[in-house]
């Protein structure tokens, strides 16, 4: 059920969600300035590093359906509550992790953070839709996007700005100390962290508070809800092969996306250019990211569809690689900065493109897609077995892939209704 439009004003819970989605972007995006930080605090190497995101990511493909298993029983607006609250524990792990110095650790709080993050997107995502007028839910989407957009440029350059603090200073000395010296360096490097996650945790209680006392409805979500005109029923959602390439092209999407965001602060440095300018780099690729997506708000589909958005982003992406393979230092991080403004569209425009048509598989559908941001886990560690051996910018190569796979679904995947036809 949705709320109908004059039983209650959705403008004053709208505000709430934003908040939601703001913290998305926050927390999600936190991983860009924790990859080189952990990778000098434990001593990794770049595979080791990119087991950040790993262990993030991997958590939505754990708890997609689980999630929706938790919600038929809690509902949206406790779902949301229980989210928030299995953030807070992920978060809090951080504070043994940093007085062990224990790599491990950090990974179980990323991955109990990322928990959190899967319930918690499962439930606002539909919750947005229902919340007000069906024939306003677009704008009430956009609104979120840009939240979600904003939150992401923030973060990492405010985290950063905390744990990358005379980074610089600390990789000169660390070589050069040995025995108690070098490890009560360490020791004081890894409790950084901890200030800036104590106030993450105490800000997930209170908005679990705030949520829970709230006057937002604890609404349900409708069994028979769709997306487009149904197509005939079959026995398997395997059967429907537009949602299947959805999946495929949206897995390679999450990964470019999180590569692009998360390798750029350690590929600056890699180039001899300072943390003190390398941490700000993720910051723009957001910014960038934010800048398509306004665009997309406003152009789509009004000047152009969705589709064929989607086809000229995946093309932009490619242009993009290519170049940041091939020039030099300040050009190539540039690029990698601009793939912000390339992927900004492609996962509102997946996702209404391979649940076109499920009719009750819609919601199973959804879970899939949400699967598929095992992405953002895998393809990182990728990029970071590629750059410990041929070298961080060499490694992007395997962005190329990812966009010509979701240049191949905007330009005939999501057209194809019938296995027999995708030749």
């Amino acid at each position: 059920m949705s709320l109908p439009a004059k039983s209650k004003p959705w403008q004053q819970p709208i505000v709430l969600m934003g908040g939601l989605f703001f913290l998305f972007g926050f927390i999600t995006w936190l991983n860009a300035a924790l990859i080189p930080y952990l990778k000098l605090a434990c001593e990794l190497t770049n595979l080791e590093s990119y087991l950040v995101d790993f262990a993030c990511y991997i958590s939505y493909f754990v708890m997609a359906i689980p999630s929706s298993w938790v919600l038929q029983r809690t509902h949206l607006k406790k779902g949301m509550v229980l989210g928030l609250l299995v953030m807070a524990v992920g978060t809090l792990l951080f504070l043994p992790a940093a007085y062990t110095r224990t790599y491990g650790l950090f990974l179980t709080g990323l991955f109990v953070t990322g928990t959190g993050l899967a319930l918690l997107q499962t439930a606002a995502n539909p919750y947005v839709t229902l919340i007000g007028p069906v024939d306003s839910a677009a704008r009430r989407i956009s609104i979120m996007g840009i939240c979600n957009k904003t939150a992401g440029a923030i973060s990492p350059y405010v985290l950063g700005s905390v744990v990358l603090a005379d980074a610089d200073a600390w990789s000169a000395r660390l070589p050069e100390a040995s025995g108690a010296e070098r490890e009560a360096l360490l020791q004081a490097l890894a409790l950084k962290v901890v200030p800036p996650y104590v106030l993450i945790t105490v800000a997930l209680c209170a908005l679990a508070l705030w949520v829970r006392y709230s006057p937002l409805p604890d609404l349900e979500a409708d069994e028979n809800e769709t997306v487009g005109d149904p197509l005939p029923h079959r026995p398997s959602l395997l059967l429907y092969p537009h949602l299947v390439l959805g999946v495929v092209a949206l897995f390679f999407y999450v990964g470019a996306e999180v590569i692009a965001g998360d390798t750029i602060i350690a590929y600056g440095s890699s180039l001899g250019l300072p943390m003190s300018t390398a941490k700000t780099f993720t910051t723009f690729t957001l910014l960038a990211m934010l800048a398509g997506y306004l665009l997309g708000v406003f152009t789509i589909p009004r000047y152009i569809r969705q589709e064929k958005f989607l086809l000229l982003s995946s093309a932009l992406g490619l242009l993009l690689s290519v170049t940041a393979l091939v020039t030099p230092p300040a050009l190539s991080v540039t690029c990698i900065a601009l793939l912000g403004l390339a992927n900004a569209i492609m996962w509102p425009a997946i996702w209404p493109l391979a649940l076109s048509g499920l009719g009750r598989y819609t919601k199973l559908g959804s879970a899939l897609l949400i699967m598929a941001i095992a992405g953002g886990a895998l393809l990182p560690l990728l990029y970071g077995f590629l750059a410990d051996r041929f070298g961080t910018q060499q490694a992007y190569v395997v962005l190329l892939p990812c966009y010509l796979v979701i240049f191949f679904y905007a330009f005939r995947g999501h057209k194809i209704h019938e296995w027999r036809n995708i030749g």
